[in-house]
């Protein structure tokens, strides 16, 4: 199962309040309201993630739409898997995750940033962290 975690969708759905806000008040713009739903259904089931095959045509469109404004790679150009480490000191990614990084799906990029990020010990989190804003 390739799962897209619940905080990827209420930052989706927050991408889109501000990027289409409602007209009137009431109505969701399109975007919003098929977020919604899979929002809606993740609460009411209490998960914390939901398979990518199960999102609506148009709620997979909108959360790749916001997919694509974030950051692409959490490198900060400070591999230590090329020094022989199984996890980067820099990212936090482990080998593996960097050697396929380009070949993996956005949903499965999506769940190595949370993991890493959740850890929070790798350089791009605390030594380097104005390196990991800058555009490399």
């Amino acid at each position: 199962m390739t799962a897209i975690c619940i905080t990827d969708i209420e930052a989706a759905i927050n991408y889109w309040r501000h990027k289409k806000p409602s007209s009137d008040g009431f109505t969701l713009p399109a975007e919003t309201r098929a977020l919604a739903e899979v929002y809606a259904m993740m609460v009411f089931n209490r998960d914390i993630q939901a398979d990518e095959s199960s999102f609506s045509p148009e709620a997979l469109t909108a959360w790749l739409a916001w997919y694509d404004t974030t950051p692409d790679t959490p490198c900060i150009a400070i591999c230590s898997t090329s020094q022989g480490d199984d996890l980067c000191k820099g990212c936090g990614r482990t080998f593996t995750e960097v050697q396929r990084w380009l070949e993996m799906s956005p949903t499965e990029k999506r769940l190595t940033w949370r993991r890493i990020s959740q850890e929070g010990t790798a350089w791009r989190f605390n030594r380097y962290a104005e390196r990991a804003t800058e555009k490399l």
